[in-house]
């Protein structure tokens, strides 16, 4: 008989990961939110590269984050948290390395872009789309590629830092 992959730990685990995407993406002081973001936790993404175990958590702190968002709540949950869930699959099951990961979640933003034009009663056109997409693909980039990436790989460099998230 297989045991469950939801041990206490691994649920431990999930909320702690959860608590503090969501904390930091609520409490961070610079853009979260609509067409000009930074979000700053989206980096934690690299973590499911480096142990899938990680992703649970990530999309639950997203899910948290996004009902407080000013854009609209129930739809930023549901769309933003999508986005984060198929990019965090595209990170577990289709990247061979930490840069390619890093650019998963960029690639979709146009999630994002598309529900911040639904929601902002501008028209709705390639223009528009196209400039919101490119505005939240910026701020993703910059999040996760340009600032997570180079601190992932120096975390790398700490062979207990590595043992532990390995370890989970």
């Amino acid at each position: 008989m297989q045991s469950s992959p939801w041990t206490a730990r691994r649920m431990a685990v999930t909320g702690m990961v959860a608590a503090v995407y969501a904390a930091a993406t609520i409490f961070m002081p610079i853009p979260q939110y609509g067409p000009i973001q930074c979000r700053l936790s989206e980096m934690m993404c690299l973590l499911a590269f480096i142990n899938p175990v990680f992703a649970p958590g990530i999309v639950l702190g997203c899910f948290i984050a996004n009902l407080f968002s000013p854009v609209s709540p129930v739809l930023d949950a549901i769309f933003g948290t999508l986005h984060s869930a198929i990019a965090l699959l595209f990170i577990t099951r289709f990247s061979k390395n930490m840069f390619v990961a890093s650019l998963w979640p960029t690639v979709f933003c146009f999630i994002i872009g598309g529900m911040i034009l639904f929601t902002s009663g501008m028209e709705l056109n390639v223009i528009n789309f196209g400039a919101i997409t490119g505005s939240v693909m910026a701020g993703q980039f910059i999040a996760v590629t340009v600032v997570g990436y180079p601190l992932f790989l120096m975390l790398g460099k700490n062979k207990r830092f590595m043992d532990l998230l390995k370890s989970v």
